[in-house]
């Protein structure tokens, strides 16, 4: 047995910095490795824990699905749309009392559906422009996101074409004409 007196003191509960060190998995100095990761650490990543987390994927994701939804609003008609056309239906109805058959019947009937196929001509074409834009920002590769985006805003592009197209068709009559009044046998043709 050695009797020898050292300067460091053999209990072991009086040194209990010692004894943390030595806790992490038998490794001394464990807390001093600790200590330089959280040295280490990049003052950017405080920053986006602070604020609020978008992350890139969420403004496209959003405008594709609102691209989607307008496109399908073109084709089955708004409330907006509905709205003004029974606005203008009463305009029209309010003409019929005087004035030409020609005229009541462009009025009653031919300004509500032309107005129908304004407002869903509109809703299509905003549906094709956010769809472009999401787009076009998917192509660069920085903000390369979901392969969902994308998928929603092709099928709002599809959409709203479709619906740009039925306007159009619309506007100009071609599903039908406008309804005209015969000539009677006894009027002179003119």
């Amino acid at each position: 047995m050695d009797t020898t007196k050292t300067d460091q003191p053999t209990d072991t509960a009086a040194q209990p910095a010692e004894a943390e060190e030595a806790t992490a998995e038998g490794v001394p100095n464990a807390d001093s490795d600790q200590r330089d990761s959280l040295d280490a650490h990049d003052p950017a990543d405080d920053t986006a824990t602070t604020r609020p987390a978008i992350t890139p994927g969420i403004v496209p994701g959003a405008a594709s699905v609102v691209a989607a939804g307008l496109g399908l609003a073109s084709l089955s008609g708004t409330w907006l749309g509905t709205m003004l056309q029974e606005r203008k239906q009463l305009a029209g109805q309010i003409k019929v009392q005087s004035g030409a058959a020609a005229d009541q019947i462009s009025a009653a009937y031919g300004t509500p559906w032309h107005t129908t196929a304004l407002v869903n001509g509109l809703f299509a074409l905003a549906a094709v422009v956010i769809a472009a834009v999401v787009l076009l920002r998917q192509r660069r590769p920085v903000t390369a996101g979901a392969p969902w985006v994308t998928a929603v805003a092709w099928g709002a592009v599809a959409l709203g074409v479709i619906g740009l197209l039925i306007a159009a068709a619309m506007g100009f009559d071609v599903f039908s004409d406008l309804p005209k009044i015969p000539t009677s046998p006894n009027s002179p043709a003119g």
